[in-house]
């Protein structure tokens, strides 16, 4: 095992729970410092905010480690299957309307699901059932803080919105979730200020364990990017 120079740091913006990165950002975050087309991140360990990560690298790919503790591994994984039709974009904004409700929402001020988080500082995805769709979805526009010098939304805000989808697809409304690993692939980069359909769908239901996948498109139904996840039911708290 070989320590890298480099480390990656996932700013307060972009929490999920409170106190801890969101999941697809902060996996998107270790993600793109590889050149692996289909990456695979494992989170071992709630990400922490504004703090330095080392990169280490391993047989086949990468840690982030906190000290000894180790936050998130990366590795490549092979490609993901062919994502579903996308549902229109007319039905997919109607997802939102039985989205889950400020009060009933686990994590309010998560960056990419929060009602709580301000338009152009959160990502305000927010996905609910959908007719003609066994799954979730809905319309996200791109903020321009979240894109590069060129208007082209970075790579880990891709991630991010990738993420939470999943778990409304698999029932995080009746029971708070955290993501253990995702798989993403992203076939291209929109721009900011693009209207794009978000969708989820579950997978398998094990236990506590769910499997879910998303998908973002265009309005003409072009897959941009998908994802594979696992999904951890966190146990009842006792008294």
């Amino acid at each position: 095992m070989t320590t890298m120079s480099e480390t990656i740091t996932i700013a307060s913006r972009y929490n999920g729970p409170p106190g801890s990165g969101n999941g697809g950002y902060s996996a998107g975050i270790l993600a793109v410092s590889t050149d692996f087309t289909s990456p695979v991140v494992q989170l071992r360990a709630p990400p922490p905010l504004d703090t330095a990560l080392d990169l280490v690298s391993v047989d086949g790919g990468f840690e982030a480690r906190l000290g000894d503790q180790l936050v998130m591994a990366v590795e490549p994984s092979a490609p993901l299957p062919e994502p579903p039709i996308a549902p229109d974009p007319s039905v997919a904004i109607k997802g939102r309307d039985h989205f889950v409700s400020a009060e009933d929402h686990a994590f309010p001020s998560c960056f990419v699901c929060g009602p709580h988080r301000a338009e152009g500082d959160g990502l305000r995805i927010f996905t609910g059932p959908l007719s003609g769709f066994d799954g979730v979805g809905d319309i996200w526009t791109p903020d321009e803080s979240l894109a590069d010098a060129d208007g082209i939304v970075l790579p880990e805000i891709i991630w991010s919105a990738l993420d939470c989808p999943g778990a409304f697809a698999v029932g995080f409304s009746e029971a708070p979730m955290v993501l253990a690993q995702i798989t993403a692939e992203i076939y291209d980069r929109p721009r900011a200020g693009e209207a794009l359909t978000v969708i989820g769908w579950e997978k398998y239901h094990d236990g506590r364990k769910h499997g879910a996948g998303t998908a973002i498109y265009r309005a003409d139904g072009q897959c941009l990017a998908q994802s594979n996840q696992l999904w951890i039911e966190l146990k009842p708290k006792t008294a």
